[in-house]
């Protein structure tokens, strides 16, 4: 039997990948997204409202439309670009259910990080602005209002569907009460009461996000049954609440402070009480989830000692803390709810 010929198509498609990558940010970052969805455009009258120079029209909107960004109908010059139903929905500022701006900070801040991999690898250091002004991203991204906004402008992007998925697939019914630890905007809080008029929910954050969170609270009409509190969760005890919830922020730490999170999490927890952890969970084989791998990469790339987990690693750690049964609930893409129930 002829072995088949290989094909080094998939290699290059890898390694070439930054090229459709950096193409689809410039797209969000000069808001073409957006343009559109006012209307289908010309390639001129794309390179008008954006500001771009000749030379980049029609190679920059073909690309988007062979990359399946873009819908285009006829040829040549008076060809008209549109969004495709997904860019539409997604990528274009107007809509609710826009996640641009996670993509807003690849392109600002994680694609140069990114060009660092091979230092961070061999010294095991994060590459992001800590080489240049000696401060660690949290403190860097919490010393000025407007760069924290966008930061959580931008994880709540990426994290509705996440937790709308949670709000709807997890039983609440047994509890009434939640305590968002690291809850930034608000979001999940908001989306757990929204699906569950019983619950009482309530945002834990460090002081300079409380602001933003009150005003997304408030936007969402729910103040009556989600409120905000402060919290460090390295020097404070955790609000009490029948379930405690973390989304995406269990994997921002190294191996010690993840369990020391678990267990102030199941001291905040009552009899019966259940930890919820929300993060784009590696499988158990780490053969399949190669965006929760190559997240775990960036927070190698972002702190160095951090990295992210298999549902059977979260299991590990939380047995050692006195939890008793478990579950993972796949939510959204390659993202799951993974949850630790204290013994009644």
């Amino acid at each position: 039997m002829t072995e088949p010929e290989l094909d080094p198509s998939h290699i290059m498609q890898v390694g070439m990948g930054f090229f459709g990558s950096r193409t689809l940010l410039s797209a969000v970052e000069l808001e073409l997204f957006t343009h559109l969805g006012a209307g289908e455009l010309t390639g001129e009258q794309i390179r008008e409202r954006l500001g771009l120079h000749p030379r980049a029209i029609p190679d920059f909107p073909d690309s988007l439309l062979a990359l399946g960004l873009l819908r285009r109908e006829g040829e040549g010059p008076k060809a008209r670009y549109a969004n495709t139903k997904q860019t539409a929905m997604f990528l274009d500022k107007k809509s609710p259910q826009y996640i641009g701006g996670i993509l807003e900070m690849a392109g600002s801040r994680l694609y140069r990080f990114w060009g660092s991999l091979t230092e961070a690898l061999r010294t095991g250091e994060p590459q992001n602005e800590i080489k240049e002004s000696g401060e660690p991203m949290f403190a860097k991204l919490y010393s000025a209002p407007e760069r924290l906004e966008q930061f959580m402008n931008a994880m709540a992007g990426i994290s509705a569907g996440n937790f709308k998925a949670l709000a709807e697939k997890f039983d609440f019914s047994p509890y009434e009460t939640l305590c968002d630890v690291g809850g930034a905007t608000g979001q999940l809080s908001c989306m757990v009461a929204e699906a569950n008029p019983h619950m009482r929910c309530t945002s834990a954050d460090l002081p300079p996000v409380e602001p933003i969170a009150k005003r997304y609270i408030a936007q969402t009409g729910l103040s009556d049954r989600v409120k905000t509190a402060i919290v460090d969760f390295f020097v404070d005890p955790l609000p009490k609440a029948d379930v405690i919830t973390m989304g995406m922020i269990l994997h921002d730490w190294n191996l010690e402070k993840k369990k020391h999170l678990i267990e102030l999490a199941y001291d905040a927890l009552p009899s019966g009480g259940a930890f919820i952890v929300v993060e784009a969970l590696i499988d158990d084989a780490r053969r399949e989830n190669a965006f929760g791998l190559l997240m775990s990469l960036n927070m190698l790339i972002e702190f160095g000692d951090a990295f992210d987990y298999s549902g059977a690693d979260f299991k590990s750690w939380c047995s050692e803390a006195g939890f008793t049964r478990f579950e993972v609930i796949p939510l959204a893409g390659p993202s799951s709810a993974a949850v630790a129930y204290k013994p009644a």
